[in-house]
């Protein structure tokens, strides 16, 4: 490759990451102007064992931002969780941070645990707030997170939602692999390495 070609290929790279900078924006804009969608005081399991409601989420804050993790048998749901430890003092100095899975209290405590997470996590266990959300369709978990804002009256409204999956502006993993030259060459996460 000559000089003036990698000249041409390194603008080329640099034009297109103004253009998806721009297109990020405008897909931030696009989910701003979405009417906010009203939800239940759908009730949770926290740490405990104890009955819990969305509201309590909020921990006396009017903003949340809840990640919705398939549970202990997904290792990308894992890797993401792992991503979240340096994020959650950033995140939580802005709005009020939960993990929620359907699994139940007992293995995510172990689970969190072994990995080392310190957020708070709750189980929706078999409610329907999971299909309420968009994030359990046809009875099979999706990964992702909701923004949800909490009114002076105690309604619940959330702003916003996107799922997870590799590529995402969720977790560094995988920006990182796709500067090699082979991307990320057939690697998936694993519990362990």
């Amino acid at each position: 490759m000559t000089v003036d070609q990698k000249d041409k290929m390194s603008e080329k790279i640099t034009d297109l990451e103004k253009e998806i900078m721009g297109k990020k924006k405008e897909l931030t804009e696009l989910r701003r102007n979405l009417p906010d969608e009203q939800f239940d005081n759908y009730q949770f399991i926290g740490p405990d064992g104890q009955p819990v409601n969305l509201t309590d989420l909020f921990d006396g804050r009017d903003e949340l931002l809840l990640v919705h993790n398939m549970g202990k048998g997904c290792p990308y749901c894992t890797l993401w969780a792992d991503g979240f430890m340096g994020l959650q003092h950033h995140l939580e100095n802005r709005a009020a941070f939960v993990v929620v899975s359907p699994d139940d209290i007992e293995t995510q405590k172990q689970f969190a645990q072994s990995r080392g997470w310190k957020f708070k996590m709750f189980s929706y266990g078999d409610n329907d707030f999971g299909e309420k959300a968009n994030f359990v369709k046809e009875g099979h978990h999706w990964p992702g997170v909701s923004a949800f804002r909490k009114t002076a009256d105690g309604q619940i409204y959330r702003t916003g939602w996107s799922y997870f999956g590799p590529g995402d502006d969720f977790c560094a993993t995988w920006p990182f692999l796709d500067l090699f030259a082979k991307g990320a060459n057939g690697w998936e996460p694993q519990f362990k390495y």
